[in-house]
């Protein structure tokens, strides 16, 4: 009788251990996929998003004309327009979520938010982590300084000190072109800006038109670098594989370029700052189509 008690109790014990280490692979094996997708928590639906009455889309709080907050704490820019007409459009109410160049991408991947529209350049890395949606704007890198030490050239910034943002095109574009100039990086483009107000920098290099907006605000600094680089396009960005909203975006981009909306937009957000120092037609693309 001890015999057979004893085998019951070796044969659960070993039903048991196969139990948890089936448990275990699966687990683990879980963990990996979502290692490697980059995914911590999944994307919603579509109709998900409708059925919640609010869609949460992140913009910078600190880039006007872009994204911004005003006195009163509304959000405005040309980023926040669309924005706005994409729930409209949705039929739901729209929460913005402030974010910074760096955390862009996380956002999406860890579901914080629906869509960015952050001042999003489409680059090649980008997109391995994220889905970019048809352009609406047209950019290149710009760089402006103090115009008593203006910087013309990228010749000029060796050996110098030039100011980026964590996680920017800009960022990408020296440390690959001319690591001879010295980076000094931040999180916050409010924090960047004041840097070089304070002289702790020969100049500061992001998005042309940024560069050129706040140039125009900002006495006693110019754009001596107008273009530079490639001119890539800025675009709506969705969590990897959400081709749901993807779809629909793209079909809004579409829709509202047969109407100019982003012209209307320029106009609305752009144009009471930049007056004749920039062209729309240099900046906006209407209908997700490149001309």
């Amino acid at each position: 009788m001890k015999s057979i008690k004893y085998l019951l109790i070796l044969t659960s014990l070993l039903t048991i251990t196969l139990i948890l280490t089936a448990c275990s692979g699966t687990s683990g094996k879980g963990n990996n996929n979502a290692s490697a997708s980059g995914n911590t928590a999944q994307a919603r639906t579509l109709d998900e998003i409708k059925k919640s009455g609010t869609i949460k889309i992140g913009v910078f709080s600190d880039k006007k004309p872009f994204g911004y907050v005003d006195d009163k704490g509304d959000y405005q820019g040309y980023d926040v327009y669309f924005a706005k007409r994409l729930a409209k459009d949705l039929g739901v109410d729209v929460e913005f979520v402030a974010v910074d160049p760096a955390s862009r991408v996380e956002y999406l991947t860890s579901a914080k938010v629906d869509i960015i529209l952050a001042n999003f350049t489409v680059t090649k890395e980008r997109s391995k982590q994220v889905d970019f949606a048809s352009p609406y704007m047209k950019v290149s890198l710009g760089v402006v300084s103090p115009s008593d030490a203006l910087i013309t050239s990228v010749d000029q910034l060796k050996g110098k000190t030039l100011i980026v943002g964590k996680g920017t095109t800009a960022e990408t574009y020296f440390e690959s072109n001319y690591p001879d100039v010295n980076l000094q990086k931040y999180d916050q483009y409010s924090e960047a800006y004041q840097a070089l107000l304070d002289g702790r920098g020969d100049a500061l290099s992001t998005d042309n038109t940024e560069v050129l907006a706040w140039a125009l605000e900002n006495d006693g600094y110019k754009v001596g670098i107008k273009a530079l680089g490639n001119v890539d396009t800025i675009a709506p960005a969705v969590q990897k594989d959400n081709t749901e909203l993807l779809k629909w975006i793209n079909n809004e981009i579409e829709t509202l370029g047969k109407e100019n909306f982003f012209h209307t937009d320029y106009e609305e957000t752009l144009e009471p700052i930049y007056g004749d120092a920039a062209n729309a037609e240099d900046l906006v693309v209407e209908g997700g189509k490149v001309e």
